[in-house]
């Protein structure tokens, strides 16, 4: 492996916080760990914890924000090269592709008034609200 991109580890396995870190689902590590400790990330659907490890084939579901994404291993590295590497890295469902595609166009005819509040309304969202519920 001389490649810089293609660091593995000797065994084959990965943190699965460094993982993602380096998949590019999450953009530090400290986010990815939080969400695994979370529940938001499972392994061969099962819960884990930080420091689990990943090796190629496992099936991992992971929920960030509003995606969730359903993909395979494909091969482990410790290194966060280019997006295009990373994209390498792993092969996502093609039901996990129809999901998501399908929330993307639901998204795009219809947004929920209330998902792009951070925290508790100011009386100004408050506002908008009523009025779009009339």
């Amino acid at each position: 492996m001389s490649d810089k991109h293609e660091k593995n580890d000797t065994n084959g396995t990965i943190r699965i916080d460094k993982w993602l870190w380096a998949a590019r689902f999450f953009k530090t590590r400290s986010l990815a760990t939080h969400a695994v400790e979370l529940g938001r990330v499972l392994q061969n659907e099962q819960r884990i914890k930080p420091a689990h490890s990943v090796k190629a084939g496992d099936l991992l579901e992971i929920e960030h924000g509003e995606q969730t994404w359903q993909v395979e291993v494909r091969r482990v590295s410790d290194v966060r090269g280019p997006a295009a590497v990373a994209q390498t890295m792993y092969e996502e469902t093609a039901e996990s592709l129809a999901k998501r595609s399908k929330a993307a166009e639901d998204r795009k005819y219809f947004r929920e008034p209330a998902a792009q509040l951070q925290g508790r309304p100011t009386k100004r969202d408050r506002r908008q609200i009523d009025f779009t519920r009339g």
